[in-house]
């Protein structure tokens, strides 16, 4: 899987850092701090999730506690904006 750009990104994280690779986001103020990425699945990727139904995370916390953690195929499960209300 590889992060890409979406509509909603304001930012881009590690654009300058090889070793991680550049994520585009979306970082919502506010007391949680939520930030947002989307990642595209090659074909290869796909059907093995279609056959095993099964998505790994990692997350690299540098030895700190760990943040909340979501992951959903439906972008309104994460965040939504104006026009979804309408």
């Amino acid at each position: 899987m590889k992060p890409v750009k979406f509509k909603h990104q304001n930012v881009v994280f590690a654009e300058d850092q090889p070793k991680y690779g550049s994520l585009p986001a979306l970082k919502i103020e506010g007391q949680e701090g939520y930030v947002v990425s989307c990642w595209k699945m090659s074909l290869k990727e796909r059907v093995n999730v279609l056959f095993t139904g099964k998505v790994w995370l990692s997350l690299m916390s540098f030895n700190r506690p760990l943040t909340p953690s979501c992951m959903s195929v439906n972008r309104k499960d994460l965040y939504s904006i104006q026009e979804d209300k309408l």
